[in-house]
């Protein structure tokens, strides 16, 4: 590995010591060396399968050129108006150019490729802005009358400096789906937790409005808006919308949009098939909540499709979607499902899932950045997430970043999983989130999180309803109250995780908790036991109650680095009463860490510059003398030897190949020193 460089040289990955490693930057089908990044936990080779393309035909798309027109045969100097009118005749072997503007329609391919070398295209020409929308700009407003902003019969004055507008909705904008008509909720409710959660979110209605691109707030009543400015409300029917600007402005003046379609970019026939995508934005698609999985950019069913360099704004469900929709349709033995690339992309403010791919398998999901996700506070119909993937084998995560997700997961693989790796990813800022990486029943099959950054899981609970231990009460419970949660990884039901070299810092809880889920047992399936997850050389930093929560020893733990952690940090939950441990009882009373470490330092990192900085403590550990000369803290992430990575892949029960290049060594770092911590890498052009 090269030196540690500053933060100045934004052209590099610049590596962090013993996380993040940045292993040779090769692509597989170059001929050179092999990204190791690139190997799965058996020690297989991901299966990659894209080839360089050669269209023998192009169409372009320009609606600013004067002679546009669909009846164009969509040459450069004749094109066509619509991207539609092109996907109407696009054959394998064709790429569609769209060039610069903001189409406003619902793209439906009509055909896909037949292999990785005769594929159909859809990119924006010459790198130009092209925008896709689902939402139409609306004037003609009126002033809303005949509602009362009071919360009874009496008019106080106390509202009277508010401006409520209304509009009736041209029927014409809307092509047999008004959004406006439709709640988010309306397919598969099976999972909802009706008690548990405020059904609002899931009753409001799908349409949204935008003022200068920005959306306004739905609420559930007239009255709410006087309360809430920047927010509108849907009369009954779903013919006319009533809202209210910031600042009580008027809307002259400004651009209103109003969502008509449900998605961008979508087939209307399943099954469709190597279609490629580049370079497009994809926005205000006025889907529904998932299942069914549709997204503002959907690959309905099909397989082996190229997603790269596009972007997806505010999507009111789902931004992408990639695998079979809905668990209630046939599958064929032979159906593919998955086998695609979704690379370089920007995913923001998806209201409910960023990425949704039901049975997809070989996954290649890279260079992304995916934020905001979550909006709608919908994550008790159990299909939320920067990214959910439900029984993905095969599947390569790898040099994403995750910011900024809102009472979802980061990252959710759901039962049945196998084979997948999570390698090089930031995950940053889970608000309200009770982990950022969730793996749900997995019984079979080994799946591997390594080198990741996972920092700041604030834990989706009520404060109050931790119960109250006062004086010296709590210290004799015979188990552990299960109320705090926040936790970086969490393995539910999940057998065989390797959890290798992250960085894991700032969970409310603990970087890593699981339990078993014994009694989930679907046809001849077995419950999940929750065991030989195998946590090695991972730095654990600040974590609220603990660095490690394992049901019970039937696991390993080895060469991972304590920081400033109290207590118990250490705890092992069954047979109870729970045993909560430091280091030294660890390696006492379990054999785990023989060669694991603690140190008392500070480290920051930045979510919005992507940088991280090591610090001296800013505080003394609270330790006597003696403890502290017993105990060994190191002071400094230099002081960490992880230089036995043949004893710690062996620990991890990984083949030394998926995790390191013979040839890197760990750097060393300066106190103070900045360092970017970006993973993605550039675009391809």
């Amino acid at each position: 590995m090269a030196k540690i460089q500053p933060v100045k040289d934004r052209d590099r990955l610049l590596p962090v010591p013993v996380f993040l490693i940045g292993a040779e930057r090769v692509e597989p089908r170059n001929g050179g060396k092999m990204d190791k990044t690139a190997y799965l936990p058996d020690g297989t080779m991901f299966a990659f399968w894209e080839k360089e393309q050669v269209y023998d035909r192009q169409i372009h798309v320009n609606q600013k050129h004067p002679l546009a027109d669909d009846g164009n045969d969509g040459s450069l100097d004749r094109p066509l108006l619509t991207i539609q009118a092109a996907a109407k005749t696009a054959t394998p072997g064709t790429r569609v150019c769209i060039h610069g503007g903001v189409y406003r329609e619902w793209v439906r391919p009509m055909q896909g490729g037949t292999d990785a070398e005769h594929m159909i295209s859809y990119e924006a020409f010459d790198q130009e802005e092209v925008v896709v929308k689902a939402s139409e700009v609306v004037t003609d407003f009126v002033r809303s009358t005949g509602w009362r902003l009071t919360h009874g019969p009496e008019d106080t004055g106390e509202y009277k400096e508010c401006r409520i507008w209304q509009y009736h909705l041209d029927p014409a904008l809307f092509c047999g789906y008004n959004p406006f008509c439709c709640v988010n909720i309306l397919h598969d409710r099976l999972f909802i937790e009706y008690d548990k959660t405020d059904m609002t979110p899931y009753l409001n209605r799908r349409g949204m409005i935008f003022c200068d691109g920005k959306p306004l707030k739905q609420v559930a009543l007239y009255n709410q808006m006087a309360d809430t400015p920047g927010s509108y409300w849907v009369e009954a029917n779903g013919q006319t919308v009533h809202f209210r600007l910031e600042n009580d402005e008027e809307p002259a003046g400004h651009q209103i949009e109003i969502t008509c379609r449900e998605q961008c970019f979508a087939p209307e026939i399943p099954f469709l098939s190597y279609i490629r995508v580049k370079g497009i934005t994809f926005a205000h698609a006025a889907g529904g909540a998932p299942v069914p999985q549709r997204g503002a950019l959907s690959c309905f069913r099909g397989h082996h499709w190229i997603i790269e360099d596009c972007v997806i704004d505010w999507s009111n469900g789902v931004g992408i979607d990639v695998g079979n929709e809905c668990w209630h349709h046939d599958i064929d033995m032979e159906q593919q499902i998955g086998y695609s690339v979704i690379r370089g992309c920007t995913i923001k403010d998806a209201g409910v899932c960023g990425i949704a791919g039901l049975f997809a398998q070989h996954m290649l999901i890279e260079d992304n950045l995916i934020e905001g996700t979550g909006w709608q506070r919908m994550e008790l119909s159990w299909e939320a997430g920067g990214i959910k993937l439900h029984n993905s084998v095969g599947g390569l995560i790898r040099r994403n970043i995750f910011r900024n997700t809102l009472r979802a997961d980061h990252l959710w693989l759901d039962c049945g999983n196998e084979n997948n790796r999570i390698t090089n990813n930031l995950f940053l800022n889970g608000i309200e989130q009770r982990e950022a990486i969730f793996i749900e029943c997995t019984r079979d099959g080994v799946n591997l999180i390594d080198h990741n950054l996972i920092w700041n899981v604030e834990g989706r609970f009520k404060e109050t309803d931790i119960p109250e231990e006062p004086g010296s009460s709590g210290w004799y419970k015979m188990k552990e109250h299960d109320v705090v949660n926040g936790y970086g990884i969490y393995g539910e039901g999940t057998d065989h995780l390797r959890i290798v070299c992250n960085l894991i810092g700032r969970c409310r809880s603990a970087g890593y908790f699981s339990k078993p889920v014994s009694f989930r047992m679907g046809g001849m399936q077995r419950g999940g036991t929750s065991r030989d997850a195998r946590i090695v050389g991972n730095l654990f930093y600040d974590c609220g109650e603990a660095a490690i929560k394992l049901p019970t020893k039937d696991n390993v733990s080895e060469g991972n680095l304590y920081v400033k952690l109290f207590g118990g940090y250490l705890r092992i939950l069954y047979p109870e009463p729970p045993v909560c441990l430091h280091l030294g009882a660890w390696q006492e009373f379990y054999g785990f860490d023989v060669s694991g470490r603690e140190g008392w330092f500070d480290m920051e990192v930045d979510p919005v510059s992507l940088t991280l900085k090591f610090l001296p403590a800013d505080r003394k550990a609270p330790l006597f003398v003696e403890d502290i000369n017993r105990r060994k803290l190191i002071a400094h992430i230099d002081e960490w030897d992880v230089s036995d990575r043949k004893g710690l892949a062996e620990a991890a029960a990984i083949d030394e190949k998926v995790l390191w290049a013979k040839e890197e060594a760990v750097c060393s770092s300066k106190e103070g020193m900045v360092y970017a911590i970006d993973p993605r890498r550039k675009s391809r052009g």
